[in-house]
């Protein structure tokens, strides 16, 4: 079952957002096996993110390889909202 999880950072840029970014694609880690969505929005520091990963395994693997670079980079992505997914409308179907 697919699942939505939602990340409110206390304090992310979309510097840093496009920062991590290149960095998880430079290591081949993005695109994530199972990620349907990822979408970043908000202002200043209070940028926020949301993906939909085809299952609650698929994004556990990827928070694996994401956790190291977020320490590593000084970000804390704060406690995630994971809720299971009902439904996904896609352009064209």
């Amino acid at each position: 079952m697919s699942i939505l999880v939602r990340f409110a950072p206390p304090s992310l840029t979309a510097a840093q957002y496009d920062t991590v970014v290149a960095r998880l694609y430079k290591e081949g880690i993005h695109p994530a096996p199972g990620l349907e969505l990822e979408a970043c929005f908000g202002s200043g520091d209070q940028m926020k993110v949301s993906v939909i990963f085809d299952s609650q395994e698929d994004f556990e693997a990827f928070g694996a390889r994401l956790a190291p670079i977020l320490e590593e980079m000084g970000i804390n992505p704060g406690a995630p909202d994971i809720i299971e997914v009902h439904n996904i409308i896609r352009r064209g179907e």
